[in-house]
């Protein structure tokens, strides 16, 4: 029986890395460090959020619809598996501007912060 190949260790939870790869009609095997995609990485939660994301073209209210959640959840989902992916979802430039216009800080360094 073939299993979905994990992304993390199930004891410290780091990223795992492949060490050997074998061809099933030849039985060749391939030994060495090979990385696996972003994409392994994620939960099945998250890869099951793209899934939908995907057959729905991106559609939010059809994915609104399928898995009946709100807009709110929608975007929240996807602003966690974009952040899984290691991407920033810009609510770090959202927070420096309400910083900015609570007054906690400057122009000056909301534009610093916002340069990063």
């Amino acid at each position: 029986m073939k299993k979905q190949i994990i992304g993390n260790c199930p004891v410290c939870e780091d990223l795992l890395h492949v060490t050997e790869l074998k061809c099933e009609s030849c039985d060749t095997k391939i030994q060495g460090e090979f990385y696996l995609s972003k994409f392994s990485y994620l939960s099945k939660e998250h890869l099951y959020f793209i899934e939908v994301f995907i057959k729905n073209k991106g559609n939010i209210k059809s994915i609104e619809k399928e898995l009946n959640i709100s807009y709110p959840t929608v975007k929240k989902n996807l602003d966690d598996v974009i952040s899984a992916l290691g991407y920033d979802t810009g609510s770090n430039r959202m927070e420096v501007l309400k910083q900015l216009e609570d007054g906690e800080i400057t122009p000056e360094v909301a534009a610093e912060l916002l340069k990063k």
